[in-house]
């Protein structure tokens, strides 16, 4: 298959499935297909070939280990999606000379900046390849460049990373090491596209599947991806459940419950994801420092405890009305006890929307890594709990 054919193909599967496929080709083919990819892509789909393999692979492109720079670097950082710089001059330089040793290298790789660095190999500046059209070619790189330009860190984050040039829109941004030395460059492009990707995926991870699962996924691959989560969602399901087991003789006594307990549940299950989107949100885009956490879940209790109200109060007049209707003895208790459940559980459940991101990130994990599930399974307890307990305490 052509490369870009089998590059389009591949975008569509996750890495695993995409590393299978290139599997039987020839490394020098393989390469060849990850050049087409980029670096990020292509960086996740070595990985899943054995290390004897990802060497050959490497080694095929006459670049030894350094055509793909970033897999030193962790999954999420500016590192993981640079490309090694295709050649850098000092800067005594003549503009005849870089167009000299540049002319077999732009016939197959795309060169937007020309990388100045001194006897150390740190970046001192560099130029425009456009301008060295217009130079003489006796002149020397230090005359045109320009000097201490703007670099990334490969360390960096690729959220931090985008915060940065936002407001630059340079097609290249060179990557250095903290002592000034040059490591390579990232492309624009590919940091949006990342951040893209990244943003994408973090819907389905609320709910268990897996970042790599692409639509082209093999269904096998996709059933492993997602049954574990559903494993673990059913075990929560099942702690929901003895809570409400756990009142069955209430429930058995006032059947009226049980109509509630659906509305109440889902009620408190949206108000707790509206929170968790909000704080994901702030985390994607950085807006969430730890300072304004504590601010955050104050926010998000009382906007559930304001909004379970609202709501609260209209539940409880169907409750009313309901009970009434079949002639309970007890019906305005009962229409107090889901308004005061419904704006209790809301509270609970805003500031568990925002919790549970928060708590997920402390530990280490991604904050958006089955949280629907975790928070799902905070909200039906405590919803249930309260609605079920209230009515055993107060209605005999």
């Amino acid at each position: 298959m052509a490369a870009d054919a089998g590059a389009n193909d591949l975008l569509d599967l996750d890495a695993g499935a995409a590393a299978a496929r290139l599997s039987a080709l020839p490394d020098a083919e393989v390469a060849q297909h990850l050049r087409a990819l980029g670096p990020g892509r292509a960086v996740a789909i070595l990985d899943r070939f054995d290390a004897q393999r990802r060497a050959r692979i490497a080694q095929s492109q006459g670049g030894g280990q350094d055509w793909l720079p970033g897999r030193e670097w962790p999954d999420g950082t500016v590192g993981r999606l640079m490309e090694a710089a295709p050649a850098t001059f000092t800067a005594d330089t003549t503009v005849g000379d870089v167009i000299e040793r540049l002319r077999p290298i732009v016939s197959h790789t795309l060169v937007t900046y020309v990388f100045v660095v001194d006897a150390g190999h740190r970046l001192v500046g560099l130029v425009a390849f456009r301008e060295l059209t217009f130079a003489r070619r006796d002149q020397t790189l230090a005359e045109i460049m320009i000097a201490q330009p703007f670099s990334l860190r490969p360390e960096a984050k690729i959220i931090d990373a985008m915060r940065e040039v936002v407001r630059r829109h340079y097609p290249v941004y060179p990557v250095c090491a903290e002592d000034g030395r040059l490591l390579g460059l990232v492309r624009g492009a590919v940091l949006f596209e990342e951040q893209a990707f990244e943003i994408s995926a973090q819907a389905g991870a609320m709910v268990g599947v897996e970042k790599e699962e692409r639509l082209a996924t093999p269904w096998p691959r996709a059933l492993r991806f997602r049954h574990p989560w559903l494993q673990l969602n059913l075990v929560t399901a099942f702690v929901a459940a003895g809570v409400v087991g756990m009142f069955q003789d209430t429930v058995n006594r006032i059947v009226l419950l049980a109509v509630f307990i659906p509305v109440l549940s889902g009620q408190c299950s949206n108000t707790g994801c509206q929170a968790l989107a909000v704080t994901l949100r702030g985390m994607t885009l950085g807006e969430l420092t730890p300072e304004r956490a504590r601010a955050l879940l104050w926010k998000e209790t009382w906007l559930g405890f304001v909004n379970g109200s609202l709501t609260g109060l209209v539940s409880a007049i169907g409750m009313f009305w309901l009970a009434h209707h079949q002639h309970h003895p007890q019906a305005l208790m009962l229409a107090a006890i889901t308004f005061v459940a419904m704006a209790g559980s809301c509270a609970l459940s805003g500031v568990a929307g925002a919790a549970v991101p928060l708590f997920l990130k402390r530990l280490g994990a991604d904050p958006a890594t089955a949280s629907s599930i975790f928070l799902t399974t905070a909200t039906d307890v405590v919803s249930m709990g309260l609605f079920l307990g209230m009515a055993a305490w107060l209605v005999t």
